[in-house]
């Protein structure tokens, strides 16, 4: 029996994928081991997102191969770099974003290459995830993307937007509710853009729409939503989120810039002035919602003005949070043939900058908690000796428990001695 170790890279999209995989290989007799060393295969479920995870990829298959491996290589690497990998001596096998979900097949058949053309495909791929041995699960909505940002490579790792029909995600939240899972995460690659490829009697449906089929229609106690560019973020869904019953209010942000010159090269159509009063609303309309975001620091033509600029927007904004990296050029983008590239220490001192700014911010959401009662998702008994229990609030906030059930809701109180200071990757 086939002994494999699986590492996914990336997005919340990409970590449940890799689940798929797994569980996939596991039902047909192979067994997942913990430690590399124990490994006959190992499969790396890639990301593409940076150049710095490309380098990582690559890192690990070579570590795999000089263990004695078998590797296999899948992701968006896979997919954007295609048969070429094949040349590379520590790579045997390459499979695309779809075609890994074929993999016990593609094993048994000793393929060496499986890569679907993504940017024809029109059908969202439904797959089911069946593990039972968490709280709170996640579930993929929508893949794809029809955006192109300057800087990003990942629509020809995803192809275009294909959204997961209503019906399969209804009917997947009340599997997971029926099995006790008391919180849904949705990922994808672009969520706000889930319904736009599906057309019920002449009408275009959307992101709103869905969001109210899973209040009237679902069991699940809870659920949160992935990133957000902010032009997807309605007054009106603003409006059916604020009475929910079911919503966390937890928002990611998909920002990438706080200076509008910035964004207009990175291609995005919104501005500053737009999302700061967008987070002014949110923040109104919601107790102590949590506002997470992405920055990128340094991209091509940041000047020294523009950063400062970007400083101070992040600064008087009500975020609880910036995920912030030093960007990175993606060959093949709008942005890799623009003027203005910066040296890797401008880059690197800039995201910095924005890291201090975020944890500032985190410190001071959390202290803003401190005094009130939130509802908590008890995950998990943390050490047998002092009986600690880790739990979740609606507003992804980490908190310890001295007492409790697992896989109940509580409310609590939020103190200084049971908050965790523990900085998300939102």
């Amino acid at each position: 029996m086939k002994k494999f170790y699986l590492k996914s890279m990336g997005c919340k999209s990409n970590q449940f994928e890799g689940q798929i995989v797994s569980q996939k290989l596991v039902e047909a007799g192979f067994e997942e081991v913990k430690k590399l060393q124990d490994a006959d295969v190992y499969i790396l479920n890639s990301c593409s997102v940076t150049h710095k995870s490309d380098n990582e990829a690559m890192y690990h298959l070579r570590h795999a191969k000089n263990l004695g491996l078998k590797t296999i290589l899948t992701g968006c690497v896979a997919q954007i770099e295609k048969e070429k990998l094949l040349l590379e001596p520590f790579i045997d096998a390459v499979y695309g974003n779809e075609d890994k979900f074929n993999i016990v097949e593609l094993i048994k058949n000793e393929e060496e290459y499986a890569v679907l053309d993504l940017m024809n495909k029109k059908e969202f791929c439904n797959v089911t995830l069946n593990d039972t041995s968490k709280t709170r699960i996640s579930l993929k909505i929508q893949d794809g993307c029809d955006n192109r940002c300057a800087y990003c490579i990942i629509p020809y790792g995803r192809g275009k937007s294909r959204s997961a029909s209503s019906d399969f995600i209804i009917n997947e939240i009340n599997r997971y509710a029926s099995q006790g899972y008391k919180e849904v995460v949705f990922t994808g690659i672009h969520i706000g853009l889930w319904g736009k490829d599906i057309n019920i009697n002449g009408k275009e449906l959307s992101l709103l729409d869905l969001l109210k089929d899973i209040e009237a229609k679902t069991s699940i106690p809870r659920y949160r939503l992935g990133s957000l560019n902010p032009l997807e973020i309605s007054p009106e869904m603003l409006d059916f989120l604020q009475n929910s019953e079911k919503f966390c209010p937890h928002f990611h942000l998909s920002l990438q810039s706080a200076c509008n010159s910035t964004l207009k090269r990175m291609n995005r159509h919104y501005s500053v002035e737009y999302y700061l009063d967008q987070i002014e609303d949110i923040v109104s309309r919601f107790n102590k919602p949590f506002l997470g975001s992405d920055i990128i620091a340094g991209f091509v033509g940041e000047t020294d003005k523009d950063f400062e600029i970007t400083v101070e927007n992040l600064k008087k904004s009500k975020l609880s949070q910036i995920h912030t990296f030093p960007y990175s050029i993606r060959k093949g983008t709008i942005a890799e043939k623009l003027q203005g590239h910066l040296p890797d220490e401008i880059k690197e001192e800039r995201a910095s900058i924005i890291k201090q700014i975020s944890a500032k911010k985190f410190e001071e959401f959390l202290k803003s908690n401190i005094g009130l009662e939130q509802e908590v998702l008890i995950e998990k008994r943390l050490d047998r000796k002092t009986g600690l229990y880790k739990g979740i609030t609606r507003n992804y906030i980490n908190v310890l428990l001295k007492d409790g059930e697992y896989n109940t809701l509580k409310n609590v109180t939020l103190s200084k001695d049971n908050i965790v200071y523990t900085t998300h990757l939102c």
